[in-house]
């Protein structure tokens, strides 16, 4: 809003008819160049040397990664095994299961593969970090020459957690719904080491799409294109919101002995230059009492939806609570919460 003129869209209708850019690929090169200096200004990740590719949203870019890591164990006559540690964002398992190909197949939870003695098994890894629904900064469970890894990087800024180091693995994944907000742009896009797995992914992607739509990469060029002229304030902005929102969250919950909050330990961030708490994107409540033991209901009762925490391979007694929705649903959010709290010592109804 207070940079409505900088990052407004303005577009002929004569204007981007192609299909591809002057050079013949379906990725602008302007806007790939402002990725870079917008790692480069945050310090989550270290883009240089490395390959670029853009997505329909991390949706269509992490379906890419796993088609073109699934092709790099071609010798295993069984599908790749999919995996990502409890709990889980809930697409890894949808997604592959809804397109049930033959190269890879989602297998659950990375723990249960931990020891396992087939070590000549293909595996794929999601390490989601900072982990949606948790915010926790994950990193791989599994090891080996057979096992590939996709870094979904989707909520690495400092508005959602700390930055203590530039993150610097073989492919991550980005989107621009979480940097600035704009989830219905639907763009997204990976940071990959390997040309041969950059190859594959821009193959899936012109077999998929024939490419990002050439709006959606000019409506992320000129929106990246505010966030560097403003510099850091955007960030400080996202930062100073999704503090205060988890404060109040937090000292909402804090008399409650029905409801609990996942607990992160603080950690050093590079951006703000200390050490500071966690601002994560969503709650991931917990109903303590053993009657509790579906909580989505409980919440559903009280006039607040979640999501179930079956959807992310967890128990029910778990339900994710989106933070990042606007000010009034937040502030309608805070007050359902505080009214169901004020009634623990009452009757212990659903």
């Amino acid at each position: 809003m207070q940079h409505s003129t900088s990052s407004a869209l303005v577009v002929s209708g004569w204007n981007r008819m192609s299909y591809s850019y002057s050079d013949n690929t379906f990725f602008s090169q302007q806007l790939e160049s402002l990725i870079h200096k917008v790692h480069a200004l945050v310090g989550n990740a270290i883009t240089q040397n490395r390959y670029i590719v853009f997505g329909a949203g991390s949706t269509q870019v992490l379906s890419a990664a796993a088609y073109a890591l699934s092709l790099q164990n071609t010798t295993s006559q069984s599908p790749t095994r999919v995996v990502a540690s409890v709990p889980y964002y809930t697409l890894y398992k949808s997604q592959l299961e809804y397109f049930n190909s033959e190269k890879f197949k989602f297998e659950g939870d990375a723990y249960t593969w931990k020891n396992r003695s087939d070590g000549s098994a293909n595996v794929i890894e999601f390490v989601t970090a900072p982990n949606n629904p948790d915010g926790r900064l994950n990193e791989a469970i599994l090891g080996g020459p057979n096992v590939k890894t996709i870094y979904d990087r989707a909520y690495y800024w400092p508005h959602f957690t700390p930055i203590p180091a530039p993150a610097d693995e073989d492919l991550m994944v980005f989107t621009l719904s979480k940097l600035t907000g704009h989830a219905g742009s639907r763009f997204g896009w990976a940071v990959i080491k390997d040309e041969t797995v950059f190859n594959r992914m821009v193959t899936h992607m012109h077999m998929n799409s024939l490419g990002v739509s050439k709006d959606a990469q000019f409506r992320a060029f000129k929106l990246l294109k505010a966030v560097l002229e403003e510099g850091t304030g955007i960030f400080d902005f996202a930062y100073r919101t999704m503090k205060t929102r988890w404060e109040t969250l937090a000292a909402t919950l804090s008399t409650s002995n029905r409801l609990s909050l996942q607990n992160i330990n603080p950690q050093y961030c590079s951006f703000y230059n200390e050490v500071r708490e966690f601002s994560p994107a969503y709650a991931w409540l917990k109903c303590e009492r053993e009657e509790d033991k579906d909580c989505y209901a409980v919440l559903k009762a009280a006039k607040i939806i979640g999501r179930q925490g079956n959807l992310f391979g967890s128990e029910d007694n778990y339900v994710r609570l989106s933070l990042i929705r606007s000010k009034d649903d937040f502030n309608i959010l805070i007050e359902r919460l505080q009214k169901l709290v004020s009634e623990e010592d009452g009757t212990r109804t659903m």
